[in-house]
């Protein structure tokens, strides 16, 4: 199943994940980053399951981020 990976603690909170995609997205209200929903955490690093389907546009919204924190695999 493909996966979204977050680095979350190198985030900047530049909002455009939860802009592009907010049924995977959240800005956290507590430090401004982006959190993923729904995800499996471990050692900071998100990881959410998502449809085939889900995958090309998540790539888009990994390859927008400006700081490369987003991998979909």
């Amino acid at each position: 199943m493909p996966k979204i990976i977050l680095y979350r603690d190198k985030c900047i909170g530049c909002a455009l994940c939860a802009e592009m995609q907010p049924d995977h997205w959240r800005m956290s209200k507590k430090d401004g980053k982006a959190t993923l929903v729904k995800a499996d955490i471990k050692k900071g690093v998100h990881t959410l399951e998502i449809p085939v389907y889900a995958v090309p546009f998540s790539r888009e919204v990994a390859k927008g981020c400006p700081v490369r924190v987003i991998k979909v695999s």
